[in-house]
Order: structure tokens, then C-alpha cells, then sequence
């Protein structure tokens, strides 16, 4: 996972510096250089420099600056993707997720955003025995504050920090391959985003940008429902309080008269630790204390929005 968060910072670094990188400034032309050894007077250097001709039409560089975001922006699309969650060493899902996302932004030099997500799919289940086609589904709801710099030529850089909360519903009830009971899980995050997004203007409308976050977890809820596989027991409700998520992407733009078109595939990560212990009761007597193991997931997709 570590290679991700590099090479998306290898990425943003990229986006940023590409026309610096292709078409530098500091470059200098045959002329100036014939200028400086002496081999051409200035009326013949100043010829040349009429008559130069220019392989790219973005000449001079320090002209273009990119053009100011708007200053109110709604999003509407769906995504599609593939998570897998492990308990490692204990159980596994993996499976298809199908959404629907939204977001507001507003900007003026500052950056305002809130933005929402619904995904519902199927997951199968490895552990004790196999189960397939297990109902899951995923909410989520953020809001983040930033700054606009333009950088370089044609590109804006914004850093922003957030609060956010995520709710996972995995509906396990039911009965595995071996016989084993299974049980509905909730699980609930409170987090901060920190990250920066960056964009840079193309021709023809298009643009390219990227965003890297890293989500500092504050606080997690797991809620077991132990009941499900017997009557006779309690639900367990799990503390969590330390683990981190990191996520990024690579966003296409294309601008039309009305609408923008946003492809944008991603990568949404989650690392959780062992929760605190919750005791098990069969029919109100103490049976045994359990706990939420240590647990990742990581999810993989591409976006498609509208903007307007």
C-alpha cells in the first residue's frame, strides 16, 4: 500500500510540473546563446528573433495562468467498484459495488465542499466456510475546507482538511458451507480528510487532475448482531479508536457548453485495529469476552459524473 501513496505523490508532482518539465522557461534560444559569444551584432540577433518560430502556440509561458474556478459547482454521477475486506488470518469479503455520488463546491480563492456517497453490491464470504451474495451497502457523507493557489502555468493546487463519517452494513445472516451462523455487522467511522487536489488546463477543454488524501481516524463503532445466529445471545457493540484510511485518484475532465464530463478512477484504503473487549451472554449468563480483530479493506473503482 505504501507504493500507492508514492507513486500518487509521484503523480501530483507530475501533474504540476509537466509544462515546466516540457517547455522550461529557462531555456535559452540559439540567438541569445550566438548573441552572447559574440557571433551575431544586435541588429542581426534582433532579426532572428522576429523571424523565430515557435513549435508551441503557449509561448511566453508566464502569460498563462489558469482560469479561475467557478464559483459554484454541483456534481452528479455513479461509480463502480471492487472491495475487498479482510480480518486477517480469521475471514474475508470480496465483491462488486454499485453508487451514486454527489457534491457541492464552492470557491472564491477559499475552497467549500460537501459531498455524499451511496454504494450497494454483493460479497462473498471465505472464513469458516464460504457464503456468496452477501448484501452490502455503504454511506457516506464529507465536508472540507480549502485554499485555491494557481502554480506553474495553467494549474491550481489546493490543500484541504475535513471531517467525514462512513457507515458500512454488511448483512451476514444466514448459514455457511461448514454450518457456521452468521450475523448482520455495522460498523461506523469518524474521520478528518487532509490532502491536496490539484488541476491542470489542456487544450481542446480538456484537464487532468489528481488528489491524495490520507483520513485520520478518530473514532469507529462495530456492532455485531450476535443475536441473528441464536436467540439466545446478546449483540456486542465494539469500540475502535486507532487505525488511518488513504485514498486517491486521477480525475479527466472534458468541458461542454452546458455540462462537464468527469472520469475519475480511484483507490479508497482503510487499516482498523483491534477493538476494545464487549462480554457475550447466553441466556443473560456471561459466556466470553470478544473483540473486533485488526482489519483492512481496500477498494478500487472509476467514477463517472456530470458537472454543471
Amino acid at each position: 500500500m505504501k507504493r500507492v501513496v508514492v507513486c500518487m505523490a509521484v503523480a501530483v508532482f507530475l501533474l504540476l510540473n509537466w509544462r515546466a518539465l516540457v517547455f522550461s522557461e529557462t531555456d535559452k534560444s540559439v540567438e541569445d546563446v550566438m548573441k552572447e559569444e559574440g557571433l551575431i551584432t544586435e541588429q542581426e540577433y534582433n532579426a532572428a528573433k522576429k523571424h523565430r518560430i515557435y513549435l508551441h502556440e503557449e509561448q511566453p509561458l508566464q502569460a498563462q495562468l489558469a482560469e479561475p474556478l467557478k464559483a459554484h459547482t454541483w456534481e452528479l454521477g455513479t461509480e463502480v467498484s471492487h472491495i475487498t475486506y479482510k480480518e486477517p488470518g480469521v475471514m474475508e469479503e470480496k465483491g462488486m459495488m454499485y453508487g451514486i455520488v454527489g457534491s457541492y463546491t464552492y470557491h472564491d480563492n477559499f475552497m467549500l465542499k460537501a459531498d455524499g456517497r451511496f454504494s450497494y453490491g454483493q460479497v462473498d464470504y471465505t472464513g469458516s466456510g464460504t457464503m456468496d451474495n452477501i448484501g452490502d451497502y455503504i454511506l457516506e457523507f464529507r465536508g472540507v475546507g480549502g485554499y485555491d493557489f494557481s502554480v506553474f502555468t495553467a494549474s491550481t493546487l489546493t490543500p484541504y482538511i475535513g471531517i467525514g463519517y462512513r457507515y458500512l452494513n454488511d448483512d451476514f445472516a444466514g448459514t455457511t458451507s461448514t454450518g457456521a451462523s452468521g450475523y448482520e455487522r455495522e460498523q461506523s467511522y469518524f474521520y478528518s480528510p487532509i490532502g491536496i487536489e490539484t488541476s491542470t488546463e489542456l487544450k481542446n477543454g480538456w484537464s487532468i487532475g489528481a488528489i491524495l488524501e490520507y483520513d485520520i481516524f478518530w473514532s469507529g463503532k462495530n456492532k455485531s448482531h450476535f443475536s441473528d445466529a441464536s436467540p439466545t445471545y446478546n449483540d456486542l457493540e465494539f469500540n475502535q479508536d486507532k487505525g488511518y484510511g488513504y485514498r486517491g485518484s486521477i480525475k479527466f475532465q472534458k468541458k461542454g457548453e452546458k455540462l462537464d464530463f468527469v472520469i475519475e478512477p480511484f483507490i479508497r484504503y482503510w487499516n482498523i485495529k483491534q477493538s476494545d473487549q464487549d462480554l457475550l451472554r447466553i441466556n443473560g449468563i456471561p459466556y466470553a469476552y470478544y473483540v473486533e480483530p485488526n482489519n483492512n479493506s481496500t477498494e478500487i473503482g472509476c467514477k463517472l459524473a456530470v458537472k454543471f
